[in-house]
Parts: structure tokens; sequence; C-alpha cells
């Protein structure tokens, strides 16, 4: 699954919104696109520090890569820096944005009003990183109607019945499913039927798509089980041996030539 896949049509498939072209993305590793993001917050610190240039030494440190792989990355977005000098922080920033698309807000519908849908919306951060929760969906009676959300930017959820009128009115680019493993099909289905190209998919389950929509999968039980496998690998391994005790030479005190030769 291709991290920078997009619609295969020249114009995005939601509300005429332009999209950059498949032929401008296709050299940029799926592994650096998923590093992007990292690179992005960690600039974004750099800016509200007053911080101007960074060195890529610095920055990879930060980030938690190695400089030359920071450095190849950054050249697939045709940035190399300035000898000596290292890289223009807002600069950079912009050049990072610009090519995850986020110098423009994203709108995304949330379908699934639980525990996972309202932490969703209350978060504050996704703002701030070029997203707005525009809608807020559920097909349970006694949650429809309800205002989830923060103080402030609370939403009222809606009922299924809206969705694709939502998707269309509000714009939203967007879906994420945070629904029961058993609903999340059908969800996906009629987010795609809406004109959504791109899925945020918190459900446990393997979701069914043609080949222009993006799924990206959130499972933290299998983050939990992939720990688990490395923990028990750690309680496998045998205890290092441990050092010898040093024990004292004893006096030797030969009797004769003979013994202090043979000794």
């Amino acid at each position: 699954m291709s991290a920078a896949r997009t619609s295969s049509s020249a114009g995005s498939p939601v509300g005429g919104r332009p999209t950059r072209s498949r032929d401008h993305l296709r050299d940029v590793p799926d592994a650096t696109v998923a590093r992007l993001p990292v690179y992005h917050r960690v600039l974004g610190q750099l800016v509200d520090a007053g911080v101007t240039t960074v060195s890529s030494e610095e920055l990879a440190q930060a980030c938690g890569v190695s400089s030359a792989k920071l450095r190849k990355d950054l050249s697939h977005l045709g940035s190399y820096g300035t000898r000596g000098v290292g890289y223009d922080v807002r600069f950079l920033t912009y050049q990072i944005s610009r090519e995850l698309g986020l110098t423009q807000p994203w709108g995304v519908v949330i379908v699934g009003a639980g525990n996972l849908g309202h932490a969703l919306v209350a978060y504050r951060g996704f703002a701030s990183r070029g997203f707005e929760i525009v809608a807020l969906l559920d097909s349970h009676p006694d949650v429809v109607g309800q205002r989830l959300g923060s103080a402030g930017s609370e939403l009222m959820v809606r009922p299924m019945s809206q969705l694709e009128s939502v998707v269309a009115g509000e714009r939203a680019h967007i879906g994420v499913i945070a629904t029961p493993a058993e609903a999340a099909q059908d969800v996906c289905d009629r987010l795609v039927s809406a004109g959504v190209r791109s899925i945020l998919n918190f459900a446990p389950v393997v979701l069914s798509v043609p080949d222009d929509v993006e799924v990206r999968k959130v499972d933290l039980a299998v983050e939990l089980q992939i720990l688990a496998f490395h923990e028990q690998r750690r309680g496998d391994e045998p205890p290092p041996p441990e050092p010898p005790s040093f024990v004292a030479p004893r006096p030797f005190d030969p009797q004769s030539l003979g013994e202090a030769i043979n000794a």
C-alpha cells in the first residue's frame, strides 16, 4: 500500500479540490513519506522556539534518524540545505507542509461516536496540523443529537442517513472509521461512494477498497502484540554470565631451583 497514493483523476473527487499529480509524487519512497510528518512536527517546535537554522545532524538527532537518512529524505523534496549553515527552518517547514498537502486545511469526517470517536473530536492537535473535523456521525439513536468535543469546538452527532450530504456539503476529503469491526466495511463503502478517497481505519478489520482509495490502518491491539513479542524475546534471553570472581594467588615460596623452574 503506497502512502503517497492519490486519486487517479486530475482533480479532487470531493468538492473540486485540486490534487498534486501522481508524477510529482512517484519518486518519493513510502518510507520517506512516513518520516516527513516527524520532520514537520520537530521543525514546528523549532519555529516556536525561535530557531532560524538547523544542521542536518541536529535535526536528525531530534527526529531520531541518522543525518544521512534525513539528507536523503529531504533530497526527494529538492531541499539540500546550505553547506556550513544547514537548513532554513521556516522554509523547510513550508516545503514539507506543501509536500504533505498541509498548506490548506483538510476536512475530516468521523464515523463512530463511541469513546474513540469522542476522544478524536476532543483532540485539539488536528487543527494546528492542517485538519478540520467537519462532522461526527453515528447510527445509535441514543447518541445522535448529542454534542461532543472540547469546549468551544463541540460537534453535534449526526445520523448516518446524512453521511453522503455531509461529505458533499462539508467538503470532507478524509474519512475516519471508529466503529465496531462488523460495521466498518459498510461505512467504508458508503464513504467511497460519497467520493472520499482517503480513509483512516481504527476498526480491527481489513477493508476492501478500490485501487484509487488509500486506507491507513491503526490497530492498537496489534501494536501491543508486537511490543509483547519483543518483551518476550527479552525475557527469553539468558542472563549475561557472571564475571569471574577474583581469587588472590597463594604466596609462592619455591623450596628448590627445580620447583621454581617447573612452576
